[in-house]
């Protein structure tokens, strides 16, 4: 069913930290008004990237989130700079992150974090044919590097220290993608 995109009356915007709050006043199609509010990102999106090690084997990388107060495995993934495409990107986070760059990036699709009040939209990339080469990065500490296995992607869902939501999307994603590929 398709339907007619509300219609926005009055929109309203505060600062908050790296993003813009705004306050809509929305009209829906069977006349409801309603108020909505969304966090609209000031950079140039995001990408998370599945770096392929072997055609069986993707390296996830530990860092501390501040988030959840703990140390989290998962995908290499940071900000789009300005002036840089996603790919850019993606090659330069891995070199930061995981200490490898790669001679074929591929893009597959946007992913959103959370669409009923976020614009946040990253990038995913995935990374085959690595070499060893490291950037200096952002991150506080060295990040631990982890090999692992595609055929364990069911054991690695199920373990407390990998939650986020676009590491666990991006391998599936990846997976069967990296499936048609051979």
């Amino acid at each position: 069913m398709s339907r007619r995109l509300p219609v926005i009356h009055e929109v309203t915007e505060h600062e908050a930290g790296p993003y813009k709050l705004e306050r809509l006043d929305l009209e829906f199609s069977n006349g409801e008004r309603r108020r909505y509010e969304r966090l609209l990102g000031r950079g140039h999106g995001a990408v998370v990237v599945v770096p392929m090690i072997d055609a069986e084997t993707v390296l996830l990388v530990r860092e501390y989130a501040a988030g959840v107060h703990r140390y989290e495995l998962g995908l290499v993934k940071g900000r789009i700079d300005e002036g840089e495409t996603a790919i850019e990107a993606a090659d330069r986070e891995l070199k930061e992150e995981a200490g490898y760059g790669a001679r074929s990036l591929t893009l597959l699709r946007s992913l959103s974090l959370a669409p009923t009040y976020m614009s946040h939209q990253t990038q995913l990339v995935v990374a085959r044919d690595l070499y060893p080469e490291r950037l200096p990065g952002d991150e506080p500490e060295e990040l631990e590097v982890v090999p692992w296995k595609l055929e364990r992607l069911h054991e690695l869902i199920l373990s407390e220290d990998f939650s986020e939501g676009r590491s666990i999307a991006a391998l599936f994603i990846a997976r069967e993608w990296l499936r048609t590929q051979t």
